[in-house]
């Protein structure tokens, strides 16, 4: 086996296992093999963030888990950084998430930021309650590419109607995605959002679908 080979398989379990301490030593030897970051997120780091993203939708593990390897994956990300900030294509693009405006449910919403994050994006949550106004002033800063909004109560999902209204008006060049429990493809498409994902496992898919447009 190449070194190369163990290192990215040190990486995958790190987070896998959520091992603070393995991800930062595989991190640092990928760092010193001289591994691009690019491979370092997508085959090492993102593939362990792939089989948490399906283990925890067949119920094998539970959010503080998802959480748990989220964090391992943010701490390799950060020994990155230096690298990744000599040239940002390493990051795939910029999504920014949140639960929509009366709505303070955020359990779905923070897997599918881990689960992005995992997958080499720059992802900004803006937590729960969040104003089709705050979506765009925060795409806008930050030089979005997506809008996630989550809707978890029948009563809020016409927010995530007005998120696609705000960018229409604003003629702005985000593509919207909607999820949530009470969302379905049929209501992402009668508000013409750009997106639905029904878990976090898909929302990699979709985001990376939607980019290649």
């Amino acid at each position: 086996m190449s070194d190369q080979k163990k290192i990215l398989g040190d990486l995958v379990k790190s987070v896998e296992t959520w091992d603070l301490k393995l991800a930062e030593s595989a991190t640092k030897a990928a760092i010193e093999a001289k591994i691009d970051p690019k491979i370092i997120v997508q085959e090492g780091l993102g593939k362990g963030m792939e089989t948490i993203g399906n283990r925890f939708d067949k119920a094998e593990i539970y959010l503080p888990q998802v959480v748990a390897a989220s964090k391992t994956m943010e701490l390799a990300l950060k020994l990155l950084a230096p690298l990744m900030q000599a040239g940002d294509d390493v990051m795939k693009g910029t999504v920014i998430m949140g639960t929509v405006q009366g709505d303070i449910h955020e359990i779905g919403k923070n897997v599918c930021c881990a689960m992005l994050r995992g997958a080499g994006y720059k992802v900004f949550d803006l937590g729960p309650d969040v104003s089709p106004d705050s979506f765009m002033e925060a795409a806008e800063e930050r030089g979005a590419h997506v809008l996630g909004g989550s809707a978890l109560m029948t009563t809020t999902m016409q927010v995530q109607g007005e998120m696609v209204e705000a960018v229409k008006e604003a003629k702005a060049p985000y593509k919207v995605i909607v999820g949530g429990a009470p969302v379905t493809q049929k209501w992402c498409d009668q508000i013409g959002a750009d997106g639905y994902s029904e878990n976090g496992a898909e929302i990699v898919e979709l985001v990376n679908r939607l980019m290649k447009k």
